[in-house]
């Protein structure tokens, strides 16, 4: 999931469900790389203990 901050207007993901798997970057490749570096530290602790299972992503449009 991308967002973008308000505040900081840097672009934040996350990975739902897992606590901890979250970054932030001024572009999408910077965005993605810092991810990256944290799901493989997390990976370093083991398999994720997640706390929700994605079942689906949809998009909703109100006309």
């Amino acid at each position: 999931m991308v967002e973008r901050d308000p505040e900081t207007r840097l672009l934040v993901d996350y990975v739902p469900g897992w606590p901890g798997a979250h970054s932030q970057g001024a572009d999408l490749g910077k965005l993605q790389a810092n991810l990256h570096e944290v799901i493989e530290m997390l990976l370093e602790d083991g398999e994720p203990a997640l706390e929700s299972e994605l079942v689906e992503v949809r998009t909703s449009q109100v006309a």
